[in-house]
This record gives structure tokens, sequence and C-alpha cells, in this order.
């Protein structure tokens, strides 16, 4: 009697964690799903990285409207190497990296001393958070993981 209360409670666990899942999995970016409301796997908008930026670096409303078109353009140029499938992934790889110096190389000059100190070490961190071996965790910044097959 003891077991089969306890299989009883494993199916409801089991059940309630298979629905919350199914949920997660279909929730839109806007809806949560990540700490920046991007969700895993997903890139963060140009929006969404400025406030992030914002937060971390304390930017003015002139830096922000400086590095605003940047950073929408960095999603435009992102998106764009998405969509070319005549590149090999080694190729996308190393185009990623050379839009993402050049965004940095833009948005540098427009910090002050101490925001290029912070923003030197927000950089840092997520090359090694995308170095992290492991699923998932090789991607670069603002790409999503290959789907499951």
């Amino acid at each position: 009697m003891k077991m089969k209360v306890t299989l009883i409670h494993a199916a409801a666990v089991l059940a309630v964690l298979a629905g919350s899942t199914a949920v997660y999995a279909q929730m839109g970016p806007q809806q949560g799903g990540g700490p920046y409301g991007h969700g895993p796997g997903r890139p963060m908008t140009a929006e969404q990285r400025l406030q992030h930026m914002t937060r971390q670096l304390n930017l003015s409303d002139a830096q922000q409207q400086l590095i605003k078109p940047i950073l929408e353009n960095e999603n435009k140029q992102m998106q764009s190497l998405q969509e070319d499938s005549s590149l090999s992934q080694q190729d996308r790889m190393s185009k990623m990296m050379q839009i993402r110096q050049g965004t940095s190389e833009q948005i540098r000059p427009i910090l002050n001393a101490e925001q290029q100190q912070k923003y030197e070490h927000m950089q840092m961190m997520n090359r090694q958070g995308r170095d992290r071996s492991g699923p998932g965790q090789n991607q670069p910044q603002g790409e999503a993981p290959p789907p499951p097959q």
C-alpha cells in the first residue's frame, strides 16, 4: 500500500514537471524565460542589451543614444550572417567575432575610463562563458544552439 502511494506521488511530480517544461518552452521572449527576458538560446535584442549595459555601466542618456544604433547594426549583421547558408560554421564563427570586435571598437570611445574598465570586464566574462565546455556552452553570444536531433 505504501509503495502504491509513493508511485502515485512520483507520477504526480513527473506530470507537473513535464507540464511546466512544456509551458516554459512555449513562452515567448517577452514573457520571461531568462534574466533579461530572452530565454535560453535566444539572443537579446539591441534594446535589451542597451538596458543591460545601462545598468552595468551606468550609461548617461547621451551615451545610450550613441550606443543603441551600434547595437542595432550588430543585431542586423548577426541576423544576416545566420541566414547566410553559404558559409561554413567556422567561417560564420570567424565573421561573428569580427562583427563583435567592430561593435566593441565603436562603443569603447563613447565610454569614460571607469566604464571602459567595466565594459572590458563584461566582455571578458562573456568570452569565458562562451568558452566553457558542455552542451550549448560554446555558442557565441547571440547565437542559438543547434536544434536537438
